[in-house]
C-alpha cells in the first residue's frame, strides 16, 4: 500500500509545477491533511504497539524524532495529538477525510480537559460540524465560547494566569544595540498594538507622500525609504516622544467596551477583543471601571441601525454601525477588521447608491481600490 503511495507521489512531485491552479492546490492540500492524519493515527498507534522499544528508544516520539528526522517538537506533538483523538473519533474520522486538518483538531483537543470532557463527548459532533462549515479563525472563537461554557472558572483561571505572566525586558547589548522582549494578556496587548499601529499609519503616510514628490504618481512600496519593520520600531521611539511631551493634565485616554444588544439573539452571547480574541468576561469587568461603553441594538442579524439617505459619506453613528456589523473587510481573502477599513457604496454613490446601512460595507484600502480596476488577466506560466 505504502508503495502504491509512494508512485502516485512521485507523478504528482513530478508535475507539481503544472498543478497551479486553484482547485489542484485546494486537492493538493485536502490530500496533505489526510496523510499528515493518518501520520499521526499511525505514530500514537506504534507508540501503544510498543515496537520502538526495541531500539532502546526512551519513547515513541524519541525514535520518531531521531528515525524520521523531524524536529523533536513535531513528534511528541503529533504522537500526543494521536493519543487525544482516542476521545474525539469525530475528529478523527473528519481528518482521515480531510474534511477538517491538524489544527482544527489540536484545537479541540486544547478544550478537552478532565473538567470538559463529558461535554465534549456531547458536542464534538457540532463542533466538527463547525471545523468544516467556519473560516478556521471563527472556528477557533466558536471554540473560546465553548470553552467558556463549559469550564467557566477555567476560563478565568487561565485569563488570571495570562495577566501574571506579563513582562517587558529591554536591555543594552553588542555595539549599543538594544535587546528587547514583550509579553502582554489579550488586553494589554490589544491597547499597544492598537496605537502602535496607529503610529505606523502617520509613519507611512508621510513617508508615501514624500516618496510621491520624489518619484511621481508611479511611487510603489519599493520608493519607500523604511522597510515595514523599520518603520514599526520608529513607531515605538515615536510613542515614547509622544509620551515624554504630553501634558502632565493631558486627559488619559480610556477604552471603549462596545455592548451588542440583541445580536445575541442571533449569534449568541459574545465577550471578545474587536480582532476577534476571545476574552472572559472577568478580564473585561477588570477595566469597566475606567472604560466608556457603548450600546449598539440589533433588530435582525445584519441590520443595526439606518441612518439618513442625503448625505455622501459614511460617518458618526451610521458609520460605526456598519464596522460592528461587518467586523472585517467584506472581501473572503481579506480579514482585516472593519475598524481599519474604509466604509464604502455597494452600489457606487455616482451610480445612484445612496448613503444607508444596507448599502454600506467595510472594505480595506487594498480591495476599495481594486474594485475600480479591471479584473487581473490569468497569470501565465
Amino acid at each position: 500500500m505504502l508503495d502504491e503511495l509512494d508512485a502516485v507521489l512521485d507523478k504528482v512531485c513530478g508535475e507539481a509545477g503544472s498543478l497551479s491552479d486553484g482547485e489542484s492546490i485546494e486537492r493538493l492540500h485536502h490530500a496533505l491533511a489526510r496523510l499528515e492524519a493518518a501520520a499521526t493515527v499511525a505514530s500514537a498507534a506504534f507508540e501503544a504497539g510498543g515496537e520502538w522499544q526495541a531500539g532502546r528508544a526512551r519513547s515513541a516520539a524519541g525514535w520518531i524524532w531521531i528515525r524520521c528526522n523531524i524536529p523533536k517538537s513535531v513528534a511528541s506533538r503529533r504522537v500526543a495529538l494521536g493519543r487525544d483523538l482516542r476521545h474525539l473519533p469525530a475528529a478523527e474520522k473528519a481528518w482521515l477525510a480531510g474534511e477538517i486538518n491538524g489544527a482544527h483538531v489540536a484545537a479541540l483537543a486544547r478544550v478537552r480537559t478532565k473538567i470538559t470532557a463529558d461535554a465534549m463527548e456531547r458536542d464534538e459532533e457540532l463542533l466538527v460540524g463547525k471545523a468544516r462549515d467556519l473560516r478556521i479563525d471563527t472556528f477557533f472563537r466558536v471554540v473560546g465560547y465553548w470553552s467558556q461554557h463549559a469550564d467557566p472558572d477555567g476560563a478565568e483561571d487561565k485569563a488570571a494566569k495570562q495577566l501574571d505572566s506579563r513582562r517587558f525586558h529591554l536591555s543594552k547589548g553588542f555595539e549599543g544595540m538594544w535587546l528587547g522582549d514583550l509579553l502582554l494578556d489579550p488586553v494589554g496587548g490589544d491597547i499597544v498594538n492598537t496605537e502602535l499601529d496607529r503610529i505606523v499609519d502617520e509613519l507611512f503616510d508621510a513617508e508615501w507622500e514624500e516618496a510621491r514628490g520624489r518619484v511621481g504618481d508611479a511611487v510603489g512600496v519599493d520608493d519607500l525609504r523604511r522597510t515595514p519593520p523599520q518603520r514599526r520600531a520608529d513607531a515605538v521611539i515615536e510613542m515614547a516622544v509622544r509620551s515624554s511631551t504630553a501634558p502632565a493634565d493631558g486627559r488619559r485616554p480610556e477604552p471603549l467596551f462596545t455592548v451588542l444588544v440583541g445580536y445575541e439573539t442571533f449569534a449568541g452571547p459574545i465577550c471578545e477583543l474587536a480582532d476577534g480574541t476571545v476574552v472572559s468576561p472577568g478580564t473585561v469587568a477588570g477595566w469597566l471601571d475606567q472604560a466608556w461603553i457603548e450600546r449598539v441594538v440589533f433588530d435582525t442579524p445584519s441590520r443595526v441601525i439606518d441612518v439618513g439617505v442625503t448625505r455622501r459619506l459614511f460617518t458618526g453613528a451610521m458609520r460605526r454601525a456598519i464596522q460592528v456589523r461587518d467586523r472585517e473587510c467584506f472581501e473572503e481573502l481579506c480579514d482585516v477588521a472593519a475598524s481599519r477599513c474604509e466604509i464604502d457604496h455597494i452600489e457606487p454613490w455616482a451610480a445612484g447608491g445612496r448613503t444607508t446601512q444596507g448599502n454600506g460595507r467595510a472594505a480595506c484600502g487594498f480591495h476599495n481600490r481594486r474594485r475600480n480596476r479591471p479584473p487581473d488577466p490569468p497569470l501565465r506560466r
